[in-house]
């Protein structure tokens, strides 16, 4: 096995696909965070690699420009999360090299969550107004993301053959784990009309409007980013003037079930969370019993 850092990477990477099953995107980021570490650092064997040399990578990260000042620690996170998966694999393979254990990740401030008011929500999903064939397929779209939690690649992927006989089907998420997810009656009924209008044999449930789409001629498959744009239009007609992305939707849906009385460990289940803690960054907001003590017994004595 070739000992050269730029090597091993290609090896980590075909191994994070193959073996390990991540997606595409999830292994081009890797390769990004990577190679930029290595260009930056520019060791080559990784016997070399040590804790200054990534204490210095780690300054030179946090003074790279942002959005807004300077790189944010979430993002810089992420080059250590990669660069500490290589480490793991490399002590895998009896490669020696530095002790994955020894890097530590940046602390960051807790989460905060976008969440839209139950007026906001009713404003957005009732946004698509008409009955045209782009009008109903978006109408459908915004029920489902609300019925389902549903991730946008996940909603993305979903084929026209979908069962409407049915309240739930299932679907594939990250890390290639299947989970179930159900489908309000709302839901239902928008979906079936947006089928019923459409005049193509496409597979993909939700396609593009581009040329011919009135007509049911284009079956091209949306994108993510098509979605994001039309979720932010909508949010916009709905006069909401914070960002509005489907992802802000599946916040909604969470925090709807915590807020009507669903458990944590139901929610994690419904939402394809691998980890509670990913979940727990809605219980500050949801916890009604603690709102509801705190009502009743703070400030007797004033």
């Amino acid at each position: 096995m070739a000992l050269d850092l730029k090597s091993l990477k290609t090896q980590f990477l075909e191994y994070l696909e193959i073996e390990k099953g991540r997606s595409i995107k999830t292994v081009e980021n890797y390769d990004r965070y990577l190679s930029r570490f290595l260009a930056q650092t520019k060791i080559t064997s990784p016997e070399k690699l040590t804790e200054q040399i990534v204490r210095e990578f780690r300054l030179w990260l946090n003074r790279q420009p942002g959005n807004s000042g300077d790189m944010k620690k979430k993002t810089q996170n992420y080059y250590l999360i990669a660069l500490r998966a290589f480490l793991k694999y490399l002590r895998k393979q009896n490669i020696k090299s530095l002790d994955p254990e020894r890097i530590e990740l940046a602390k960051v401030g807790g989460r905060d969550l976008d969440l839209l008011t139950s007026a906001e929500l009713d404003r957005l999903l009732k946004s698509p107004t008409g009955d045209s064939l782009q009008a109903l397929r978006d109408r459908a779209i915004l029920e489902l993301f609300f019925s389902t939690g549903l991730r946008v690649s996940e909603l993305c992927s979903l084929n026209s053959d979908l069962d409407l006989t049915r309240d739930e089907f299932s679907v594939r998420g990250k890390g290639d784990k299947v989970r179930v997810v159900f489908l309000s009656p709302d839901a239902k009924k928008a979906i079936a009309e947006y089928l019923k209008k459409r005049g193509d044999m496409g597979e993909a449930l939700f396609v593009s409007s581009g040329k011919g789409f009135a007509k049911g001629m284009d079956a091209h498959r949306m994108t993510p980013r098509a979605i994001e744009l039309m979720v932010k239009h909508y949010a916009t007609k709905a006069g909401i003037t914070r960002k509005v992305t489907p992802h802000v939707i599946r916040h909604s849906f969470a925090t709807d079930l915590l807020e009507n009385g669903a458990d944590l460990r139901s929610v994690q289940a419904l939402l394809g969370h691998a980890n509670i803690a990913t979940t727990q960054i809605y219980t500050h907001v949801t916890d009604k019993h603690l709102r509801e003590v705190h009502k009743a017994f703070h400030g007797k004595r004033r």
